[in-house]
């Protein structure tokens, strides 16, 4: 399993395409439902600062061939003022509780 953080900043004259194309990959991906995938795309406070925690169950990028991943990758460079930087991360414990419902 290969869970990686991607962290860059966008000019925010750029905020609007940056979201349309962000939702249009996130739209495709819930079209196609790749098998082992957890895809979460954060924005930070500052307002123009994302970042991106993708969970890979096959060790790989299922969305790679996504047209909107495409679309999106290939024009992120034009976009940013701090180009993406990514990390393998390694998992030294998680909690995930399993919520309630109210009665």
């Amino acid at each position: 399993m290969t869970k990686v953080h991607i962290r860059y900043t966008v000019r925010p004259e750029d905020m609007q395409e940056n979201n349309t194309l962000l939702k249009a990959f996130f739209d495709e991906l819930e079209a196609v439902k790749p098998a082992g995938l957890t895809y979460e795309a954060y924005l930070i406070e500052d307002g123009v600062t994302f970042v991106h925690v993708v969970d890979s169950a096959t060790n790989a990028a299922p969305f790679r061939d996504l047209r909107s991943y495409r679309r999106y990758r290939d024009t992120l460079q034009a976009r940013c003022n701090e180009p993406p930087q990514m990390v393998t991360l390694k998992v030294i414990g998680s909690y995930r509780p399993a919520f309630e419902s109210a009665s």
